[in-house]
């Protein structure tokens, strides 16, 4: 099966967080038919990693997500493009993940492995369970794919994930002055938010705040009793540098959650590569013991996450080299790293 046909199939197998099971299945299955040993590490019912080696202990491990965002949009493509839900975040980069796993095998390079994971597009549950399990078989590095326009990212924004609650009392709309509204309050409380004044750093830029759901109230003809919104920063700075700012902010008669957060992420630099920095997280923060960890993929993050998602075909051929050029890399660079030490 060639990259292009991979990348169609596997965008055609809906795998919106918390579905994924036939895609896993899928590659579970493919990865075993090339003679890998494949472990299925379950996460949750009917939710697993797929973790693929060739039988020797990898020393680098390629690794992305199986997961998208919704909604799921099947795949079709043209001369230079490939178009569907996951063409760029992650489904073509897991086809040119395995693709230079193959290339690199037939080289005789067996010390790489392959790392899927589920649930990255919301917590990241599934690299939390990688990094808790497989403990007997980390590798040194950790090459992760996400779409950096197929640059060496040398580091990440942080992420802190949170819910606001507000609760009022309900009654008639007709009567207002006889309830509370919880929608009102929340209200205020995203009006706080949106006055904020953030970290900035000189390298990562400004923190970011978004807003992404709201919800609350029952019907128009009933004051809301309940209301809450869901926000997720992208920090530049410490996790608790930024709560501190949220929680001495007015909110009155709102709670808030704070569900989940990690600091932002310095990465390996590899000369000859072309750098950037990026403003999304990824797994690479819940991966730690797996290896020195590295970022690059094909495909724009601009394209990501919208309707017209797509990656173009010779960005994915190059990608293939890349990564098979960056292990060679990173083993090389082991090896020396290895007798230097013998030496001293």
């Amino acid at each position: 099966m060639n990259l292009n046909t991979l990348t169609r199939q596997l965008i055609d197998i809906p795998s919106v967080t918390g579905d994924e099971k036939n895609v896993g299945e899928f590659l579970a299955t493919h990865l075993e038919g090339l003679g890998y040993e494949v472990v299925k590490q379950e996460v949750a019912t009917n939710r697993f990693n797929v973790f693929a080696t060739t039988g020797v202990s990898p020393r680098v491990v390629l690794s992305t997500h199986m997961d998208t965002v919704p909604p799921w949009i099947g795949c079709h493509d043209d001369v230079e493009r490939i178009y569907g839900r996951g063409a760029c975040d992650a489904k073509g980069i897991i086809a040119a993940q395995i693709t230079a796993a193959e290339r690199l095998r037939a080289e005789g390079i067996q010390a790489v492995g392959l790392l899927f994971t589920v649930d990255e597009e919301q917590g990241s549950l599934g690299a939390q369970f990688a990094n808790v399990d497989f403990h007997d078989r980390r590798p040194e590095y950790l090459i992760n794919g996400e779409p950096t326009d197929n640059k060496l990212a040398i580091a990440t924004k942080g992420a802190l994930r949170l819910k606001l609650r507000a609760f009022g009392r309900a009654a008639h709309s007709a009567y207002p002055e006889q309830g509370e509204s919880a929608i009102e309050m929340l209200l205020d409380a995203l009006q706080e938010v949106r006055r904020c004044e953030w970290p900035s750093d000189e390298l990562l830029g400004s923190t970011t705040c978004n807003i992404g759901v709201i919800t609350g109230g029952t019907r128009a003809n009933v004051i809301p009793d309940e209301a809450s919104a869901e926000l997720q920063l992208r920090l530049v700075s410490k996790v608790d540098a930024v709560k501190e700012i949220l929680l001495a902010a007015a909110f009155d008669h709102v709670d808030i959650d704070f569900e989940s957060a990690h600091e932002p992420v310095c990465l390996e630099k590899i000369d000859g590569f072309e750098q950037c920095i990026v403003n999304f997280t990824t797994d690479i923060p819940y991966l730690s013991g797996w290896g020195k960890p590295l970022l690059l993929g094909p495909g724009s993050i601009l394209n990501a996450h919208t309707k017209h998602e797509f990656v173009e075909k010779r960005e994915l051929a190059e990608a293939v080299e890349l990564y098979m050029r960056l292990t060679r890399t990173l083993l090389a660079k082991s090896k020396a790293e290895i007798a230097e030490g013998a030496v001293t």
